[in-house]
């Protein structure tokens, strides 16, 4: 089996996560665009492996989650015209749970912004942390079932509902409308009024637009397909909690949540590509035979 050397798989995955498209990456990388998908499905599928495996028992205060919007092939509004549907077209949501001090990325879920998806996401939050928070959302209706079934009355949860005012007339279309302020809702528990916040969450999603092309607002650099969607995803998580270092923080953000001393690098990424596809099998006896009898 061909593999492309490790410098230049360490290349790809970079650009990736700069937020450089697939198409740019081909030429920039000098391969095919179909060797680009090929090296995020398999990076995807590991990364997603990696966090779910090393990202447990996460000992946190507060936590912050929210949801950052997307589409997958066309809008919601548009699906029913498509002339090609395909499978998972539409809005799509990335919900993120965010710990407010280390900055790690304990949890991430891409799926509709409905109750199913509110309780998979909180579900598994839930099973990451070693002990009670302090969870912060935004008013959005399914958090409060979610939340309920999956930690009851362990947890001192609030919601932080944004009041908006009208849009300038100019920016009714691009902008969203002006914050005029606030309003702060105790859910469950004692929560610390100072830190019923979810800015730490909603900075992340700026990052999160800022490094993933397909998260660009206003282009047609949006998932074609929703399984790419999530393998960038998973890339992206394990890049920022493990090899991206915090300026604020100084050290990557598994490193201050006590998960890992090591710094990782695009390496390692494609170290864990490697064990997870296992060592190239040698060609069997039979297939000797066959190649010899061709020539």
């Amino acid at each position: 089996m061909n593999k492309l050397p490790v410098a230049k798989r360490v290349q790809i995955l970079s650009m990736l996560c700069e937020g450089v498209s697939m198409r740019s990456i081909s030429r920039v990388a000098d391969v095919s665009i179909n060797t680009v998908g090929k090296m995020l499905i398999d990076a995807g599928t590991a990364c997603a492996a990696f966090h779910d495996e090393k990202v447990r028992g996460v000992k946190s205060k507060r936590v912050q989650v929210d949801e950052v919007w997307s589409f997958t092939a066309a809008k919601q509004k548009n699906v029913p015209h498509m002339k090609r549907p395909v499978d998972g077209a539409g809005d799509t949501w990335t919900w993120t749970a965010l710990d407010a001090d280390s900055k790690l990325i304990v949890q991430w879920f891409v799926g509709g912004r409905d109750g199913y998806s509110a309780k998979l996401f909180i579900d598994d939050l839930a099973s990451r942390l070693a002990n009670r928070v302090q969870l912060t959302s935004d008013g959005h209706r399914a958090y409060l079932e979610a939340v309920e079934g999956a930690f009851g009355a362990d947890v001192d949860y609030a919601q932080l509902v944004k009041l908006y005012g009208e849009a300038p007339e100019a920016e009714k279309r691009y902008s969203p409308a002006e914050c005029i302020g606030c309003r702060k809702t105790v859910v469950e528990g004692n929560p610390d009024p100072a830190h019923i916040s979810t800015s730490y969450v909603e900075r992340q999603n700026l990052t999160m637009r800022m490094h993933m092309r397909r998260f660009t607002r206003l282009t047609n650099a949006f998932s074609k397909k929703f399984e790419s969607h999530v393998h960038m995803v998973a890339l992206y998580a394990v890049w920022y909690n493990w090899v991206r270092i915090h300026k604020s923080l100084r050290v990557t953000p598994a490193m201050a949540a006590g998960l890992t001393d090591k710094l990782m690098s695009f390496e390692d990424i494609v170290a864990l590509i490697d064990a997870r596809e296992g060592a190239p099998r040698k060609r069997g006896p039979y297939r000797k035979q066959v190649r010899q009898i061709s020539n």
